[in-house]
């Protein structure tokens, strides 16, 4: 196809914006794809910062973009913008020939993570390289700082920026499902870009050296063999002192690979530092960041493939030894693969989930979250083989992933503590919640894997003094100088040092480890092993109700033989908690005690002992009791023990309507027309005979007793003690009055309609009828007085 004519840049970029208010995406990736085709990188420059935000978004989330997050396969653009922002798509084939040029993005400083922006803004290099040598000074000072990336680099960071960016959403969409273009985008460029078979493909352009032109070269004084192992005399290299060498060569071969990686993880999980953390322990500290579902979910995306990818390393290049590597034996993406979850991913994945773990809502969307973890934990199941499935409480984890367990030590055991502080506050009634629990403990039910962890503790623990004669104390410092392709941090032979380092990594020289199979976390799994008993006798007598009220709500009870009032529904029981629900809480349950049991070694009789603490008969006595509280000045205080008691169905209130019982929402069984002119007539004569009723209900004689049965509750004062009220609400005088919305009751109305035909059959007539119904309700007023108290004794 025959060159267009070059029009003016600004023309071309006016053009475009023109048109993507007026054509089809598909009409207009058409026109992008000739576009792309016939104009030279020199114009493209100008619309290529245009097209990233149109796609994408801008980084204040005020331009919306292609909306990638809620664009699904059944949608018509989907494969529209598959297709363009694939790979191997016109919008890589974009970015590749400005590549080839060296042309460079701004981005502001502003929309870095917290710790990264801190850190510049500081005046010190941020751990990660790939910020290092792109910052640019203005005149007006640092606060204004811009970073130059290139084409690539500003394609990636905008595209991992658009998944954190608050988004306005249209009413009833939002995009937390994993089958959104966006989702599925992701996976796609990590199985291009990181390949678990084979390499990654080379780029269609290339300079006049004949390889991709690099990104800017790495600091010799920050290698990558010691990303994410950081020391403080790393972090302290000014930012207006960063010094230009050339890139290794062979590390030409993967950076798009390298790169892909770090913006992900700089962009979805660098938002906690260590000290951040440990500042937001204070409960007066704002959180920086809040990741969503939709976040954890594509994080759990990376975490996998991440695994996938480092387990695809060659056996001879993973038996092989650090210190006989050459590069002439191993290739730049099989090295990568060596280094790729323990130094780009480990800490800022543990400072990520850590956080989580302890601000997440104690709610079953905490799902997504346990998912990543539990992930994480277990790289054996991204190992590819399909070689004898068995059952995950059946299938030992090999051998093999001891150092892994090892050198992962907190990822284990640090965050099990962190799940369990959040079970034991968790209402394990609800099968979701319950779901989770036995989740966990499947988990580290697996055989070898408690051992593994023990064996680590052990190791961790072992006395500094014995170990000052074996090595010195510099294996936190890695090594010095070029990239971690050219010269690979030492690796220690001794196991206790590799732990030790990983722990004072992650938590910091002066942390205090609890060991997971101390005396203190025990006493804590015993709690919660006695909470999920409780819990399992709380799903029990749920079950037991709902069958109960089933049997009770029949068609006979429409006519008043059974309970019609919405008061009259178990307080432990959510909608979803009935049937099969239950069923499943208690299957949950007990396979969760069986694990719980398996992996602290606990028998029978200990499990026997501790349940038998909670018997069925105390239990039934303690839930018609009020939970724990403590008298205030307002009224009754939950106690944290009474908040457990509810959270499990243990104990509750009885939570009724204290307001006016006239002003009760109207109900599906009465007529909202009956109730609202009952309401009227009823008030005119409250408010024009009430101290003549009030004069009647102060007499102490048989009148007296008889006007409190009509028109006064006197059971209203027993129940308003039956949950926590004010004391103006206790002390609070109800008023006799008159009451007629008895009457506009659909029940009511069958039963005089009855009573009419009834009458009618017996030749009575309309008076006669409403005569005899008044003279039956005086009658059963008048035994009721005189009788009631017996009657209720017994």
């Amino acid at each position: 196809m025959a060159a267009p004519t070059l029009q003016q840049p600004s023309f071309l970029l006016a053009n475009l914006k023109a048109d993507a208010t007026t054509k089809p995406l598909f009409q207009r990736c058409q026109d992008l794809v000739k576009i792309i085709d016939d104009y030279p990188a020199k114009e493209l420059h100008l619309i290529f910062p245009w097209l990233v935000e149109s796609v994408f978004g801008s980084l204040d989330g005020v331009i919306t973009g292609w909306n990638l997050r809620l664009l699904h396969s059944r949608s018509n653009e989907y494969n529209i913008a598959m297709d363009f922002l694939d790979p191997s798509g016109p919008m890589m084939k974009l970015v590749y020939k400005l590549q080839a040029e060296e042309y460079k993005y701004e981005i502001p400083v502003n929309y870095l993570p917290g710790p990264i922006k801190a850190s510049i803004q500081e005046g010190v290099l941020p751990d990660c390289p790939l910020f290092h040598n792109k910052l640019h000074f203005p005149l007006s000072g640092v606060l204004t700082l811009n970073l130059a990336l290139n084409p690539f680099e500003f394609y990636m960071f905008n595209f991992a920026y658009s998944l954190i960016t608050p988004k306005n959403f249209p009413q009833g969409q939002h995009g937390s499902t994993t089958d959104n273009a966006y989702f599925v985008l992701v996976d796609t460029y990590l199985k291009y870009f990181l390949p678990t078979e084979g390499s990654v493909p080379p780029s269609p352009f290339s300079d006049s050296r004949g390889s991709v032109t690099a990104p800017s070269p790495r600091s010799p004084s920050v290698s990558f063999a010691g990303y994410g192992v950081h020391s403080p005399s790393l972090l302290k290299h000014h930012i207006f002192h960063q010094p230009s060498v050339n890139a290794d060569p062979a590390a030409q071969e993967i950076w798009r690979s390298e790169t892909l990686l770090q913006m992900f993880v700089e962009i979805w999980l660098h938002h906690y530092s260590l000290e951040m953390y440990q500042k937001l322990q204070s409960p007066q500290v704002k959180e920086p960041f809040s990741p969503t579902e939709e976040h954890v979910l594509v994080v759990r995306l990376l975490v996998k493939h991440l695994h996938a990818f480092s387990n695809s390393l060659k056996p001879e290049q993973l038996s092989s030894s650090p210190s006989a590597h050459s590069h002439a034996h191993t290739s730049p993406l099989e090295e990568f693969k060596r280094v790729v979850v323990q130094r780009f991913v480990q800490q800022k994945l543990y400072l990520f989930l850590q956080h989580c773990f302890g601000h997440w809502p104690l709610d079953a969307s905490f799902r997504a979250v346990l998912e990543t973890w539990l992930s994480y934990i277990q790289p054996w199941r991204y190992t590819g083989e399909k070689v004898n499935p068995q059952p995950d409480q059946n299938r030992t984890v090999p051998d093999k992933w001891a150092s892994f367990v090892q050198e992962n030590l907190l990822m284990y055991t640090k965050l099990f503590q962190g799940f369990l502080n959040r079970a034991v506050r968790t209402d394990l009634v609800n099968a979701k919640n319950a779901l989770m629990v036995f989740r966990v403990a499947k988990v580290f039910a697996q055989p070898n894997l408690a051992e593994m962890i023990q064996k680590g503790e052990q190791l961790f623990l072992e006395p500094e003094h014995v170990l000052h004669h074996r090595q010195p104390r510099g294996y936190l410092t890695p090594t010095q100088g070029g990239s971690y392709l050219s010269s690979r941090q030492r690796v220690v032979t001794d196991t206790v040092f590799r732990v030790k380092s990983h722990v004072y990594a992650l938590e910091g020289q002066d942390c205090q480890y609890k060991q997971m199979f101390g005396t203190e976390l025990r006493g804590a799994v015993l709690k919660l092993i006695q909470i999920i008993a409780q819990a399992r006798q709380t799903a029990k007598r749920i079950s037991d109700h709902s069958i109960e009220v089933a049997a009770n709500n029949s068609f006979l009870s429409w006519f008043g033989f059974g309970s019609s009032d919405l008061n009259n529904t178990f307080v432990g029981a959510e909608p979803e908690e009935t049937g099969e629900c239950v069923k499943k809480t208690h299957e949950f349950l007990d396979r969760a005690l069986d694990n719980l049991c398996q992996i602290f070694r606990l028998n029978s009789g200990q499990l026997n002992q501790l349940i038998s603490n909670l018997g069925s008969s105390q239990d039934e006595v303690n839930s018609k009791q009020l939970p724990d509280c403590i008298q205030g000045e307002n009224g009754l205080i939950l106690t944290d023990l009474g908040r457990r008691q509810i959270m499990n169905g243990l104990r509750r209130f009885e939570v009724e309507y204290q307001g006016d019982p006239e002003l009760q929402p109207i109900r599906s069984y009465e007529n909202a027309l009956l109730v609202r002119l009952f309401y009227r007539i009823s008030s005119l004569i409250n408010e024009r005979y009430g101290g003549h009723m009030n004069a009647l209900c102060s007499r102490p004689d048989l009148l007296g007793r008889l006007g409190r049965h009509y028109l006064a509750n006197p059971d209203s004062a027993s129940r308003l003690r039956k949950s926590p009220t004010t004391r103006w609400t206790l002390q609070r005088h109800r008023q006799p009055r008159l009451s007629l919305r008895l009457l506009a009751s659909y029940r009511t109305l069958l039963m005089l309609v009855l009573l009419y035909l009834l009458g009618a059959l017996l030749s009575f007539g309309p008076v006669s009828c409403t005569l005899l119904i008044l003279f039956g309700g005086f009658l059963h007023g008048l035994l009721m007085t005189l009788f009631g108290d017996k009657l209720k004794s017994h």
